[in-house]
């Protein structure tokens, strides 16, 4: 079976001929076999309008009869391009007046991932890759429906979507209007919308969830919390909760008690008014769930994740389950992933969990792209090569202030560039880098570093740097990586992260990087967490999935 798992968001294109991308075409439609099932096509949608659709723009549906004639587009994958965009009332799914959206680069991402770490070069196309890369890489887009480019992007990432399915997940576990939907059609009421997945029955007894485990966890979340609202949601806290101490009996502890029996952070169902050990270690839980130090001591923030109602909470999951079904599928090897809301850097070899580190991603305006790399160099004791932006908005405003400005923090300027000073920081104790970075080329000039700022790793919440991810172990990472290389020794790498001159390695077995942002996940031990929305990507999905 081939297994889709936990992973995520990701960035970096390929490509292929017609003659490749036809034969593929050919393979799939011989793969789903059932040419009475692969006939059927999706009844066009009428009642999606501008008005209730997920994205808000739409497209002549003749583009999709020439797109389809011109690339000599045959059997089943014509057809599921018609039934799709039929169920979608040809409104463009990986694009909105906005720019590209966030399935897009999910599915890129996806896309990018198995293209690079497979065998399978039937899905790429370096013009779509060129399209894609740009794309991506821009801050700000404002898209118009009469723009050809994009509708031939927007096609083409459809072909793609179809045929990546159709290799990479198991014959009949992917329904044909389950994969209609992948993208959202149209805005909808979170509980029916649940509803409809949880009581969806198929007669072969084959579930998207059984090859997707990491969606399979969110979906028996799913289900609690859809409970939950139709029992008449969790109770409010008021802002008292945080002056409660252990052995006080005050009636807000009732009202604590009874939430956290129904998100299953305390057992049993005792509604006295008594703070007692079991109440202490229930919140240590919650805490544990939602990214905070488990002290047992309520704070307003945390007052106020608690008062999140469980409706809201349902639209939660089922946003980040939509994000699990771009996945990919995990190597056998080694793998790095950062998950940015969670602020923590996982290590992994297959499904075994070799170590976790704190890190500290981009704070808003400086977000953390969601991409994968591959990580092969480590440099030691680098030179912090100043991004002009950084320059323009902190350097020389400092230089103006302060003429000693450059020599306080180490740095040097050593040419020009349109206009702007180039400037970097030597390596030592001030550098921002710390003394290691780790390189995994990206459209994104993002990479791993260490950091002078040691306090912000004992942070609960620790989105503050530039963009890049600060780590709070780096000599660690930079062990486990040579570790089969004799060469390096823990002594010889303590060494070169110090020894204040500037030196690359280069990793023998290059390690997948894979970024992604999920504010709701179930861990290895069943525990279901949240997190904050940082960068406002789920502000931004709601808004186009619900009412």
């Amino acid at each position: 079976m081939k297994k889709i798992v936990f992973a995520l968001f990701v960035v970096s294109i390929v490509a292929c001929n017609n003659n490749q991308t036809n034969q593929s075409e050919k393979h799939s439609s011989e793969k789903t076999s059932k040419p009475e099932v692969e006939k059927k096509i999706t009844k066009r949608d009428f009642s999606i309008t501008a008005a209730n659709a997920f994205n808000n723009l739409f497209f002549d549906s003749m583009a999709l009869v020439t797109f389809i004639d011109e690339n000599k587009i045959d059997g089943s994958i014509a057809r599921r391009m018609r039934s799709f965009y039929n169920a979608r009332n040809y409104q463009y799914a990986w694009f909105s007046a906005n720019g590209i959206s966030e399935q897009a680069r999910g599915f890129w991402n996806a896309h990018n991932y198995h293209t690079t770490y497979t065998n399978d070069s039937t899905l790429k196309d370096k013009a779509l890759q060129t399209k894609m890369d740009n794309l991506i890489s821009e801050d700000s887009l404002k898209i118009k429906a009469t723009d050809k480019s994009i509708l031939t992007t927007e096609l083409k990432l459809t072909r793609h979507f179809i045929l990546y399915s159709l290799n990479t997940i198991e014959d009949g576990y992917v329904k044909r209007k389950e994969m209609e939907k992948f993208i959202p059609v149209k805005k909808a009421d979170a509980v029916a919308l649940a509803d409809s997945l949880i009581a969806k029955k198929h007669k072969d007894n084959k579930y998207y969830e059984d090859v997707n485990e990491a969606y399979k966890k969110l979906k028996e979340a799913l289900v609690k919390y859809v409970a939950i609202t139709k029992a008449g949601g969790l109770p409010m806290i008021n802002s008292s909760a945080k002056k409660i101490k252990k052995g006080t009996p005050l009636p807000v502890i009732a009202a604590i008690k009874k939430s956290l029996q129904l998100t299953g952070d305390l057992p049993g169902n005792d509604t006295t008014f008594l703070f007692d050990d079991k109440l202490e270690q229930g919140i240590k839980n919650f805490q544990l769930r939602y990214g905070y130090t488990p002290t047992g001591n309520l704070t307003d923030g945390q007052i106020k994740d608690m008062n999140v109602p469980a409706v809201k909470r349902v639209q939660q999951i089922l946003m980040n389950m939509g994000r699990m079904r771009w996945m990919i599928t995990e190597p056998q090897g080694k793998l790095i992933m950062v998950n940015i809301p969670e602020f923590i850097l996982h290590v992994k070899e297959g499904k075994n969990k070799v170590f976790d580190m704190n890190v500290v991603v981009g704070k808003e305006g400086h977000n953390t792209t969601m991409f994968t790399g591959n990580l092969n160099q480590i440099v030691f004791s680098p030179y912090w090569n100043v991004p002009a932006s950084i320059v323009e908005k902190e350097i020389l405003p400092g230089i103006n202030r302060n003429k000693n400005y450059l020599a306080q923090h180490e740095m040097e300027i050593t040419g020009t560039n349109d206009g702007l000073p180039v400037v970097r920081q030597l390596p030592g104790e001030k550098n921002s880098l710390g003394k290691v970075k780790f390189l995994f080329p990206n459209s994104f000039d993002i990479y791993f570093h260490d950091t002078p700022a040691k306090s912000l790793f004992d942070k609960d919440k620790r989105a503050y740097s530039h963009g890049c991810i600060r780590l709070s172990e780096p000599a660690k990472l930079a062990a486990y990586l040579l570790k089969d290389d004799a060469n390096w020794t823990t002594d010889k790498i303590d060494f070169a992260m110090n020894s204040g001159k500037q030196q690359f390695v280069k990793v023998k077995n290059p390690v997948p990087v894979l970024i992604t942002y999920y504010t709701a996940w179930v861990d290895d031990n069943g525990l279901l967490h949240f997190a904050d929305d940082i960068y406002g990507h789920d502000a931004e999905l709601t808004a186009k999935m619900f009412f």
